[in-house]
């Protein structure tokens, strides 16, 4: 039914619902974002072979205010003050040392608190070395990458600090041959 004014009854309402709608997507999309998961790009070969160049993954922002780092968790973190390179924003690398722990490499493997490390997730026969014995401060994590000889990581850097971590890598979704759950 026509309207005096020559418009559609209910033609305006239309318009302000699909307005609505999108404000409402477009602030939850960006609050996703923001404060819940966040899809990642690998750009260097750090986390060979668990990680390749190219590769997209999802990180969980909201998991560590429910619970803390776990031991051979990958984070995702923001660049550390040491590191000096303008093009890197945020790193990619395994937690290996946490708050407290004792580390040191000997004989090519990585030991905590006394004990070997095991570490499935390293190519048989990589050999870690240039880890001196120490203790992971308070609040900070000792990270090294997957792949031992290429870029730097908490050897060469020290550990990050606990307010530099964005997030936990839960899955790898790209390319869809390589979907994998962490």
């Amino acid at each position: 039914m026509k309207r005096p004014d020559g418009r559609w009854a209910g033609e305006n309402r239309w318009y302000i619902e699909w307005l609505v709608v999108l404000v409402v997507a477009v602030g939850a999309a960006f609050g996703v974002r923001a404060y819940i998961v966040q899809t990642y790009f690998i750009p260097s070969a750090s986390m060979e072979p668990t990680l390749l160049v190219g590769d997209r993954i999802l990180v969980n922002k909201l998991s560590y205010h429910l619970h803390g780092v776990g031991r051979g968790d990958i984070v995702v973190f923001a660049k550390p003050p040491k590191e000096v390179d303008p093009a890197i924003k945020d790193l990619v690398k395994r937690v290996i040392g946490l708050p407290g722990d004792v580390i040191w490499s000997a004989q090519g493997r990585v030991y905590v608190n006394g004990r070997p490390l095991s570490e499935p997730w390293l190519v048989p026969g990589t050999v870690t070395t240039g880890l001196t014995r120490q203790t992971v401060p308070a609040h900070e994590y000792f990270v090294m990458r997957d792949n031992r000889s290429d870029s730097e990581d908490s050897r060469f850097s020290g550990p990050i600090a606990g307010s530099l971590i964005v997030g936990r890598v839960v899955v790898r979704i790209w390319p869809l041959s390589r979907l994998h759950l962490f």
